[in-house]
């Protein structure tokens, strides 16, 4: 390789030029991918989505320094299926899950849904598609208004997009309360009254009051107790099979995401160390950062022993990220190459992608 010099029997690596070969070799691939027609049957398809923020700029407005929130992530999603997304607080979850539905706008890359490229479309546009993917916050006691009742925020959506007519609007909402849990009654309560699993539940309606075909749903039972977030998984599981709809679930909780989900992404500083099916993911983790996770969960066996592996440090900061692989300051198998060479992220076996070197010897 032009970029590594071996010295005294040990290789020597060009930082610059190895950070310059794997940009024109990724741009080349993503100009390719990007070329690609639209699968069909996918409900969103995200193809190598970017998302940046600025953080210093010149007097011109110029940026010189930016964070990298999301960098070069991919997948399809069927109608019916269920994406989940795991990492470490910070790793950009959350932003990826606001750029599909652009509330952040992206920086750079393709989101395709329902067979339309979205990426460029203005709000006006966004306005048109918008009734076909709701988002579920993470916390339900800020993301509701508290000055209007139940009736009032369910109703509200469904007169904007003219889901059915005026005088079937007050049925149309009773029936959605019925099928979310909530009592008729409620339809007059403010949410101040309710309890975090019942204002959850009112959340889950109001997404779904609108008939969507995408819900990006955002650290839906991190606010809850455990008894509460097993019927709130539930009742998205029945809504989910009763609408047929297309799941991101977004959570540091690999236990909820292994009930829930079909296929598993695993981030870390912004970039996919790790992609599969549930099956795949769970009992064949490839990605050390994978495994270290995995690691973590208790198991309820007390026979069981667990090795833990402990990954020792902080997350580094996505705006001074490390060079080659990013993963390289905290794992314990991390080798010379990983300090210096970015992997390539790759399918390893059908449908099973990750990004090591390690892999790479095998």
């Amino acid at each position: 390789m032009a970029d590594e010099k071996v010295m005294d029997n040990t290789v020597v690596y060009d930082d610059e030029a190895l950070a310059a070969e794997y940009k024109a070799k990724r741009q080349m691939q993503i100009e390719e991918d990007l070329k690609k027609p639209f699968d069909p049957e996918c409900v969103l398809e995200v193809r190598h989505l970017r998302k940046t923020f600025p953080l210093k700029k010149t007097i011109t407005g110029k940026v010189t320094k930016e964070l990298v929130a999301v960098d070069d992530v991919s997948f399809k999603l069927h109608a019916g299926e269920t994406l989940g997304i795991v990492g470490e607080s910070g790793c950009g979850k959350t932003t990826t899950g606001r750029a599909i539905l652009k509330l952040h706008q992206p920086s750079a890359g393709q989101i395709i849904f329902n067979g339309q490229d979205i990426t460029n479309f203005n709000s006006k546009q966004m306005r048109e598609i918008r009734k076909e993917m709701q988002i579920i916050f993470q916390d339900p006691y800020s993301s509701l208004p508290p000055r209007d009742t139940v009736g009032g925020l369910l109703s509200e959506p469904v007169q904007v997009h003219k889901i059915v007519p005026k005088n079937q609007v007050k049925n149309y909402v009773l029936e959605l309360m019925d099928k979310c849990g909530l009592r008729d009654y409620y339809f007059e309560r403010y949410p101040h009254e309710f309890s975090g699993g019942q204002r959850q539940r009112i959340c889950i309606a109001r997404a779904l009051s609108v008939n969507p075909k995408l819900v990006i749903c955002d650290e839906p039972v991190s606010a809850l107790d455990v008894s509460i977030q097993a019927q709130i998984i539930n009742l998205l599981k029945k809504l989910q099979r009763e609408m047929n709809l297309a799941y991101v679930f977004i959570s540091h909780d690999l236990s909820v995401v292994k009930f829930i989900s079909d296929k598993i992404l695993v981030m870390y500083l912004g970039a996919v160390m790790e992609f599969g099916t549930k099956e795949d993911i769970f009992q064949n983790p490839m990605h050390p950062y994978t495994k270290a996770l995995f690691s973590a969960v208790p198991n309820p066996d007390p026979t069981v022993k667990m090795e833990r592996i402990k990954l020792e440090g902080d997350i580094p900061s996505p705006a001074n990220p490390p060079k080659g692989c990013r993963f390289h300051t905290r794992c314990p198998y991390a080798t010379e190459k990983c300090k210096h060479v970015t992997p390539e992220y790759r399918e390893h076996t059908p449908g099973h992608y990750a990004a090591c070197h390690l892999l790479e010897q095998e």
